[in-house]
């Protein structure tokens, strides 16, 4: 499928039948697999045949939805997990350990915020936050001897910033680390961040990609581009004997294209068993297969609601990369050229208390600790999904406390507006 455009990858990428084979993919719906020998399971174990012999670390439906997603983003290898946020600490904890430090863009999902901030500061990593805005001097000026990763979101969650994935890139490889990027809202029908200089990609597949609220999910998915043996030692769980598997070597014994994928399989989904159910991944592939013609919906309706804000004198700010008065319309133009979601964020004037009275006057919208999928849905991030920061770095994340951030589904635009503009009148 290398050579086919996306959306017959969308359709068909991951998963080839042979003769008489069942044209869905299957769900197998097995903790295990039956072997004639041990042996045979053997070398499973370490590593030496390629083969399922628990669910906890593999599984053959997960498996061909995974390779879906490595198509659309352009990568080597993906992996699925039980949710974007375990997406994220995998890909992340796979490279890091007790000492290390990241560095990330501070307007990022406030789940993901306080994954690193506080739980992985718990595991002995530490975290420098830089503004999305910040020049490559300011960028560099954050980076420590024991930095192992840089992190960002294509689209950030829910201040709609847009990350300058090229000068991220710059700046990591300079330091010889990964560029890890969270691209849940663009999808790989919008922007595929490998092509800009990412290394590795993530994703809540629960969002756009399943797109119907139906099946919690996360993927990861690595390029293959990043040589980690030429920076061995900040990477030693890649390029030094792993004990914990027979001494394997990843860097060496999977190259630079199955090293990470093969790590965070056999060492991480192993010890913490963060595995997307095979029937979540059967419902994420239905929703993959229509991605394609989901998502220019999704904008059209977005960038319609947006452009009505705008104009409202009761609305403060919009934040949408598609408005031309918005602050990133030039990196939306070049990372974003479709496109970028359906989800818009704007400030009332009243502040929080303005926000709350507007959200409960909405029919169509539906107030809900959600987005990104075919029903139109809303929330006061303040008060839901980020409550858990304090004022000062909601303002640091672009997130005031009267921020609405309100996800247009699939619904016709005009009865979206209209039910914006009884909400507000």
């Amino acid at each position: 499928m290398e050579n086919k455009r996306i959306g017959t990858k969308c359709v068909q990428a991951g998963y080839r039948p042979g003769n008489g084979e069942p044209r869905q993919v299957p769900i197998v719906q097995s903790t295990t697999f039956k072997y004639d020998t041990s042996e045979d399971m053997g070398k499973l174990f370490d590593l030496e045949a390629s083969g399922y012999f628990y669910t906890r670390l593999q599984n053959p439906t997960n498996d061909h939805v995974a390779a879906k997603i490595a198509a659309l983003e352009g990568g080597c290898a993906a992996m699925l997990t039980s949710s974007g946020q375990a997406a994220n600490f995998f890909a992340l904890f796979n490279i890091c350990e007790c000492g290390s430090h990241i560095v990330a863009s501070s307007s990022i999902y406030g789940g993901t915020f306080n994954l690193i901030a506080v739980t992985m500061a718990k595991m002995g990593i530490e975290v420098t936050f830089v503004s999305p805005d910040a020049s490559e001097e300011e960028l560099n000026a954050a980076f420590k001897d024991n930095t192992r990763a840089m992190f960002g979101e294509t689209i950030a969650n829910p201040a709609l910033t847009v990350l300058d994935i090229e000068k991220f890139a710059k700046v990591a490889h300079a330091h010889g680390v990964p560029l890890v990027v969270d691209n849940t809202f663009p999808t790989p029908v919008n922007c595929r961040p490998i092509e800009w200089g990412a290394d590795i990609v993530t994703h809540s597949t629960t969002k756009y990609m399943d797109g119907h609220g139906a099946a919690v999910g996360g993927a990861i998915v690595d390029s293959g581009k990043f040589d980690w043996m030429a920076h061995a030692d900040k990477f030693p769980g890649l390029t030094t004997p792993d004990e914990s598997y027979h001494g394997i070597v990843y860097a060496e014994k999977f190259g630079k294209e199955g090293a990470f994928i093969t790590k965070c399989t056999s060492q991480l989904m192993r010890d913490f068993g963060c595995i997307q159910s095979p029937q979540n991944a059967f419902i994420l592939n239905l929703g993959l297969e229509s991605l394609h013609v989901r998502m220019p919906k999704h904008v059209e309706n977005g960038l319609a609601v947006a452009q009505f804000l705008e104009k409202q004198p009761q609305v403060k700010k919009v934040n949408y990369p598609g408005l031309e008065s918005d602050k990133y319309h030039e990196l939306a133009k070049k990372y974003l050229p479709n496109g970028g979601c359906g989800v818009v964020s704007f400030e009332l004037e009243g502040g929080r208390a303005a926000a709350e009275s507007f959200m409960k006057k909405l029919k169509v919208f539906a107030i809900e600790t959600h987005v990104a999928d075919a029903r139109s849905c809303c929330l006061n991030p303040a008060t839901s999904t980020h409550r858990q920061l304090t004022d000062e770095q909601l303002e640091a994340a672009g997130i005031p406390a009267g921020l609405v951030r309100i996800s247009c589904g699939l619904e016709d635009k005009e009865d979206l507006i209209e039910d914006i503009k009884n909400a507000l009148n």
